[in-house]
């Protein structure tokens, strides 16, 4: 598997997190859709500025389309911002146990059931990771814009909270090959998305729904640290 295919991987398996180091010299003509577009950019410039952490439920469902299959994941994510950088924990509960950190530039994925650690290192696609992994809490319409074409795309309910929804389309071309469009469901009272759906060309996508939200609430240090054993074993890939 080359680097590009297992940068695939990865993002599939975590999806949110914005990196807070983001440049925000941007311009907002970057961005189209009119005053209402606007005025949700803003909301979550505001809602970034104080962003601290944050805790949520998910459940993610990648869907296949050469076979109509729906491989759901379910568990809790956590985020939290630190002088540096902005780390991830996803604890995924079901249908197996397995815990992802991002963090330092790299992501640890650890499968309890075979006792393995596999590490991601970003390297060169560095980029590509801080894009589009990492978008949805604690990043701000700003860093939306640098890196995508963003479209204002209606309002809709979503699980009975109001949303705007937001269509992205990757400006980097090597991003682009791997997802189409990113959509947002946004709720601009906290600025935070609480649905995703990741699109690529071939039909396949990742719907992300997150609940029970907790903003800039304590979220504990052994959040961030893989429980291994003295069995485990770690592997990077390499290529």
């Amino acid at each position: 598997m080359n680097q590009m295919k297992r940068l695939k991987t990865v993002m599939l398996a975590i999806t949110t997190l914005w990196l807070a180091s983001l440049p925000a010299n941007v311009s907002w003509a970057q961005a189209t859709g009119g005053d209402k577009l606007q005025s949700v950019l803003s909301d979550l410039d505001r809602a970034a500025a104080n962003f601290k952490s944050a805790q949520a439920d998910f459940v993610w469902d990648q869907y296949t389309k050469v076979v109509n299959d729906h491989d759901l994941q379910k568990g809790v994510v956590y985020y939290r911002r630190l002088p540096k950088e902005v780390q991830m924990a996803a604890d995924i509960t079901q249908p197996a146990s397995k815990y992802v950190i991002f963090s330092e530039g790299k992501v640890d994925v650890y499968q309890p059931e075979i006792e393995q650690v596999t590490e991601y290192n970003a390297g060169k696609n560095q980029s590509e990771f801080e894009s589009f992994l990492v978008v949805g809490f604690g990043g701000s319409g700003r860093d939306l814009v640098k890196n995508f074409v963003v479209q204002y795309a209606g309002e809709e309910t979503v699980d009975g909270a109001s949303t705007v929804k937001l269509d992205l389309v990757p400006k980097a071309a090597k991003v682009r090959n791997m997802f189409a469009h990113i959509i947002l469901w946004i709720d601009p009272a906290r600025g935070i998305s609480v649905q995703q759906q990741f699109l690529e060309p071939s039909g396949d996508y990742r719907l992300a729904k997150y609940s029970k939200v907790k903003l800039n609430e304590k979220v504990p240090d052994s959040a961030f640290k893989l429980k291994t054993t003295g069995k485990t074993k770690v592997v990077r890939p390499q290529g």
